[in-house]
């Protein structure tokens, strides 16, 4: 069974699979795997240490007390921005970024932001493929990432229940 837990970035859980959402990422920007020296530069021009309250939010999806994904969250003027959505390659086709993606979601809503937006590349074809199945919308570039020639945006509507 896949949980869902809000983790401090400085957590072993968030640490561990951050560090193999960056080596995927990597991995397919080389087209190889990439060295420890290449990891860790990404991570340190990538930091996610703002993913905790106030700024924003750090989900891990756990599995048998594994971390198996994440997905994180920056709240900005009334926008909230996805960054590092990830299912383990082991654990891909099981629907758990679309899971993480409601989570994050619902906390965007709770917190009364009406847009979450991102951006990402093409390459990385099954998470372009799974935010478009989820309602996200491509829009112009909101940012100059260097890494990105992807912008989706999504309007969150009330929770109706």
């Amino acid at each position: 069974m896949i949980t869902i837990e809000t983790v401090a970035p400085t957590t072993a859980l968030a640490a561990g699979i951050v560090r193999e959402y960056m080596a995927d990422v990597a991995a397919r920007w080389y087209q190889r795997p990439a060295t420890d020296d290449e990891l860790s530069q990404a991570l340190q021009a990538e930091p996610y240490s703002d993913l905790q309250e106030p700024t924003g939010v750090l989900l891990v999806a756990v599995e048998a007390g594994r971390p198996v994904g994440c997905a994180g969250v920056r709240f900005l003027d009334g926008v909230a921005e996805l960054t590092k959505v990830f299912a383990a390659p082991s654990h891909r086709g099981r629907g758990i970024g679309s899971q993480l993606l409601r989570a994050a979601e619902q906390i965007c809503r709770q917190r009364s932001m009406g847009t979450v937006r991102l951006d990402t590349r093409a390459a990385l074809a099954e998470a372009c493929a799974m935010y478009e199945r989820n309602g996200y919308e491509r829009v112009v570039p909101f940012n100059d990432e260097p890494y990105s020639d992807r912008w989706y945006s999504k309007t969150l509507t009330a929770d109706v229940r």
